[in-house]
């Protein structure tokens, strides 16, 4: 396995952050590489730990060229927060779950290339979405790390993550293992909030409808002559 590369002159080189190329191929990509990222980044809140998506990885010191943008990666031990970029061997960790937000145009590049340099680098695990199905037809496949070698995931479970994955439509639908609670999507997430605000004025609105249907009986009794508080 191998972690980061060295060269004695890369204090003085640029790491750049950005290639100007766009983000994602499509809307749909774009969409499931976003709601993958905050619901992960929801989960991890509080632990050491960060979520980065679409940044650039620096795999090797001193050259800038050798780089990957992951679509959404995941690194344990490290301080949270974002990062312009992430360079291996100044944080020490590699991440430790890759996913890529795949289509028929960057099969080659995701299945290949990537799949390649993520196993050298010792990255524990790999997930490729297709939200179009273009050409996975499940359209989420895994790859854990044995040994040396990547081997394909059959069971649906990210061990790193302890969580179970399963495709929702054209998103990538979050578990947790030790309750079966769904990570809810950004969109879920709001409609609980408003259900939950929602129940609150009703409960509210029903305490202040009871608290005046005693007032109103109180003063009927005080005209009929009888002290409520007696009672």
């Amino acid at each position: 396995m191998t972690a980061s590369l060295s060269h004695s002159q890369s204090t003085t080189l640029f790491y750049p952050s950005s290639d100007g190329k766009p983000v994602a191929e499509t809307y749909l990509h774009l969409y499931a590489l976003l709601v993958t990222l905050e619901v992960l980044k929801q989960y991890l809140r509080g632990r050491r730990a960060t979520v980065l998506g679409n940044q650039f990885l620096y795999y090797a010191e001193g050259f800038p060229k050798l780089r990957v943008a992951p679509d959404v990666m995941v690194i344990f031990e490290v301080e949270p927060g974002g990062r312009d970029n992430y360079k291996i061997w100044e944080e020490k960790q590699v991440p430790v779950v890759i996913f890529e937000i795949t289509s028929k145009g960057t099969k080659n590049e995701d299945l290949v290339e990537k799949k390649t340099l993520y196993e050298r680098l010792g990255v524990q695990e790999y997930w490729l979405f297709d939200p179009k199905g273009e050409w996975i037809k499940s359209q989420l496949r895994g790859y854990r790390l044995a040994g040396d070698r990547y081997h394909q995931i059959r069971d649906g479970r990210s061990e790193p993550l302890q969580l179970r994955l399963q495709v929702e439509g054209q998103l990538i639908g979050f578990y947790r293992e030790d309750t079966g609670e769904k990570l809810l999507f950004p969109e879920e997430l709001a409609d609980a909030l408003v259900q939950e605000r929602f129940a609150k004025e009703q409960e509210r609105f029903a305490k202040e409808q009871a608290e005046e249907q005693v007032e109103r009986l109180k003063a009927h009794l005080r005209s009929l002559g009888v002290d409520p508080d007696s009672i």
